[in-house]
């Protein structure tokens, strides 16, 4: 009974130092080493019996599988999609980006197809009547006396040039002879030919791209102030190079027309087909490469002039078969699923192309209303009163579309199609060309329409009473001083761009040493940018603004829009 009361209560025992220690109860705590001792024979203990159940569960593991449990799991597996919620969404908007391009990429080319088609009817209603006008000037002119330093306004000089390298032009082509052309073409074989078709259209840009450049140098030249150093070699050599460049360009189109007319002619179609499968042969040549916002719209401008030119090829086409079938109506309709055969081929190449463009480079259905507010841009600038340039120019620097040597062409084969014979056939052709003349003056009237809402939609309006600066490469721009009253912006949207008018503007007598003014479409923005500063004449500005390249300046950074990359 001591024994145990004294080992519960602890008794001092003397150590071998002499000193007294008081040992410690059963339940009192324990030091640190004997802690460590009992926690690795614990932790050895719980190791054995931790391995011993892994043995057992790999093993119990081993003899379960089985391939019905394997199939069971593959049928009940479940995971969580909304773990990557923002890739799914991207995936998601990518296609509904899809979606839209085609109906955003149609409303883009609509209304590039009838700009187009007002540059290319202008050449055969307007600018026939402003020759005139231009001719009784000129030859009134000792009557009425010379009010000016010029004889003529330089937009009456442009078409007086225009209208002689018509005129030359139509005359050189009779001595082309279509109907051999044809069969020559027609003894090839289809290999060759769809080679030569290759060749034709690389040629065209080609051709498209040098000869807006030899036009305007040409315009430039007969317009220049006179008192400027002449630092060129005369109108005269620059007019005969304009006239042999549309020669040479109209008969490359014939070519490309006849090459056309002999897949349409072919009994087994197979030129035809090859020449359609070569539009899916673009897309691999596109889609695969890096786009930005200019470069598409490049291409998208070049589309649009692709599309036109065709449009006018296949109108050759059927002009000439249904001569050499009488104008036998039946033979139409024989013609008739080949063209919408081409037609469709195209659209749908279009719509791929873009498509995946879009979609490769993550740019948004959106940014085709700023092409056309882009273009819009462009038809409502030109008919100010004091324009830059005219407008069938701006289109062929934009899109690369050159409709001189298009209606010489054109004008070639509908006077040896069509033979006007007798006073009633007379009657007709006079009926048809104002019924020309009336459709000119609807579409220019509705596109000037469109064209100011867009312009609007885009806040663009003030940007088209904004002189650019006239600045000479490596030297600092200077401020032009303002020759007419800016209206204000608000004004502008009240009356419905009411300042966009036609008319002559007076020549003004300036500085010899000024330089002419810019257009507007390669100073300024398509879209407001936020971030953009205003065109000033601080050098570090204009540095900035170069850099940006925005879509109303990359006409001169292509070749005429149709960039071959």
């Amino acid at each position: 009974m001591a024994d145990t009361v004294a080992a519960g209560l602890g008794e001092e025992k003397e150590t071998e130092n002499g000193d007294k220690e008081k040992e410690k109860p059963a339940g009192s705590v324990r030091t640190n080493s004997e802690k460590s001792n009992n926690a690795s024979e614990t932790t050895e203990t719980l190791g054995f019996y931790g391995r011993n159940a892994v043995n057992q569960e790999r093993r119990r593991s081993l003899s379960d599988l089985s391939l019905v449990r394997f199939i069971s799991a593959e049928l009940t597996r479940g995971y969580f999609l909304e773990h990557n919620e923002a890739k799914y969404t991207e995936r998601r908007e990518r296609v509904y980006t899809c979606m839209r391009i085609p109906r955003e990429l149609e409303k883009l080319m609509f209304f590039g197809f009838f700009l187009c088609l007002d540059a290319f009817l202008y050449i055969f209603t307007l600018l026939p009547m402003r020759v005139i006008l231009a001719l009784i000037r000129l030859t009134t002119l000792p009557c009425c006396g010379l009010n000016g330093n010029r004889l003529l306004q330089p937009a009456q000089v442009c078409d007086v040039l225009k209208g002689f390298i018509m005129v030359i032009c139509y005359f050189m082509m009779h001595y082309v002879d279509y109907s051999m052309m044809y069969h020559l073409i027609r003894g090839q074989s289809v290999i060759k030919l769809y080679i030569i078709y290759n060749m034709l259209e690389v040629a065209d840009r080609l051709f498209s791209s040098f000869g807006q450049d030899i036009l305007d140098a040409l315009y430039w030249t007969a317009t220049e102030p006179k008192e400027k150093k002449r630092a060129h070699i005369g109108v005269i050599p620059h007019f005969f190079m304009a006239v042999l460049y549309v020669f040479l360009h109209a008969i490359l189109i014939m070519v490309q027309a006849t090459t056309l007319n002999v897949a349409f002619n072919s009994h087994n179609k197979s030129l035809l087909t090859i020449m359609m499968s070569n539009n899916f042969v673009e897309i691999k040549g596109s889609v695969f490469k890096k786009f930005e916002k200019n470069n598409l719209f490049q291409m998208s401008n070049s589309d649009i002039k692709e599309r036109f030119t065709n449009y006018v090829l296949l109108l050759i086409v059927c002009l000439r078969n249904m001569e050499q079938f009488s104008w036998n109506p039946d033979h139409l309709w024989v013609l008739f699923p080949d063209v919408c055969m081409v037609i469709a081929s195209e659209i749908a190449v279009d719509v791929v192309k873009h498509a995946f463009i879009t979609k490769f480079n993550d740019i948004t259905a959106d940014v085709y209303s700023e092409y056309r507010a882009s273009l819009a841009f462009d038809l409502v600038s030109s008919r100010q009163k004091n324009a830059y340039t005219d407008y069938s120019d701006t289109v062929s620097r934009r899109m690369g579309f050159i409709p001189l040597p298009l209606a010489v062409l054109l004008t070639r084969v509908v006077t040896s199609s069509v033979k006007v014979q007798g006073s009633l056939a007379f009657v007709c052709a006079v009926l048809f060309y104002l019924g020309i003349i009336t459709l000119k003056v609807l579409n220019s009237i509705v596109l000037l329409g469109k064209s100011c809402l867009y312009v609007k939609e885009a806040k663009m309006e003030e940007k088209l009473f904004q002189n650019p600066p006239a600045a000479t490469p490596g030297k600092q721009a200077s401020k032009s001083k303002n020759k007419f009253t800016n209206p204000p912006a608000d004004d502008l949207a009240n009356d419905g761009l009411s300042a966009s008018i036609t008319s002559q503007p007076v020549h003004r007598s300036e500085n010899p040493s000024s330089a002419l003014p810019n257009s507007n479409s390669d100073q300024f923005l398509t879209t407001p940018d936020a971030e953009e500063k205003d065109i000033t004449s601080d050098r570090s500005e204009l540095k900035h603004r170069t850099a940006k390249k925005d879509l109303l300046e990359i006409d001169r950074f292509t070749i005429c829009g149709n960039r071959i990359d």
